[in-house]
């Protein structure tokens, strides 16, 4: 694993708490919010308990508070006064904040704190919608701008995905309904990012459909195997770095041509799809922009 991240430079801070980087400056030179270190050459970096400071203080001015009203408190005032409204205004930026601490500093027991005082209040469903989704997304972004490692990002997924399989695991023993269709749900060859997947996993089982869950990185040949157990089919997939664009299209009809009939369908999902031009593909070749769409759509 990598070491702790403890030093961020104030790129990092824009990218983790979503504040410019000159408000940031405007902020320390006007109000000394933050104190930063500073290089032999004049470049500013922040430790963690600034990150958590500016994390904190990012959240009360959303809610309203003006920044010069939060630069007269003392930081446990601040952190007080970012409790108190948490427990009676909608809990999620908070959440994402303490989840991205706990990426941040591999805190396992931070993470599952966050977890349980969101479970209190709200379902599961509404966790992965509200604070895990938008998380991934702003994980995904902080990735690609080198503001974490792989191994923060597998950390954090590695945890969600537990809480998946969990709430799947609680409805493995119900019985499908009798008249249901199969879903297949698998990922494509060099795909692995199947946290996805794993959700819509969790949805159809919650609505009693038969769901049989391969996983990543499926050579499309392998599941011709599965037409021999079940009369009617559909399946289910993600692409998110795979296949390349300009063979998606020829995936998907060969795809249709291999498994699908009148009555099954391939429903797809993914960044990639924005790529496809949707009048290339077979009729039963089913393009979805979200989890909600595709839950409505079935």
């Amino acid at each position: 694993m990598n070491n702790i991240k403890t030093n961020f430079s104030i790129k990092d801070l824009e990218n983790l708490s979503g504040i410019k980087a000159h408000t940031i400056r405007i902020w320390e030179k006007r109000y000394n919010l933050l104190s930063p270190n500073r290089s032999d050459t004049n470049i500013r970096n922040y430790n963690s308990k600034s990150l958590q400071k500016l994390l904190n203080i990012s959240f009360l001015n959303k809610n309203g508070i003006k920044i010069s009203k939060i630069a007269e408190l003392e930081e446990h005032e601040i952190s007080a006064q970012v409790r108190e409204i948490a427990s009676r205004t909608k809990t999620e930026d908070q959440a994402i904040n303490r989840f991205k601490i706990a990426m941040l500093n591999y805190d396992q027991v931070l993470f599952y704190n966050t977890y349980n005082s969101l479970i209190e209040t709200k379902s599961f469903n509404d966790i992965f919608y509200d604070v895990f989704l938008p998380l991934l997304n702003q994980i995904g972004l902080l990735w690609q701008t080198n503001t974490i490692t792989p191994a923060h990002e597998h950390f954090i997924s590695i945890h969600i995905k537990q809480k998946i399989l969990l709430n799947i695991e609680r409805l493995q023993l119900l019985d499908p309904k009798p008249t249901s269709k199969t879903f297949v749900l698998f990922l494509p060859e060099n795909e692995i990012h199947d946290i996805g997947l794993l959700f819509i996993n969790y949805l159809l089982r919650s609505k009693g459909y038969h769901s049989i869950f391969l996983g990543e990185s499926v050579p499309m040949e392998s599941l011709n195997g599965l037409l021999n157990f079940f009369d009617n089919i559909s399946f289910i997939t993600y692409f998110t770095v795979a296949p390349e664009n300009d063979k998606i299209v020829d995936y998907l009809t060969q795809f249709s041509h291999l498994f699908l009939t009148n009555n099954s369908q391939l429903y797809v999902l993914g960044q990639k799809i924005a790529s496809i031009n949707t009048e290339d593909l077979p009729n039963n070749v089913i393009v979805s922009n979200s989890i909600k769409n595709l839950i409505n759509l079935i």
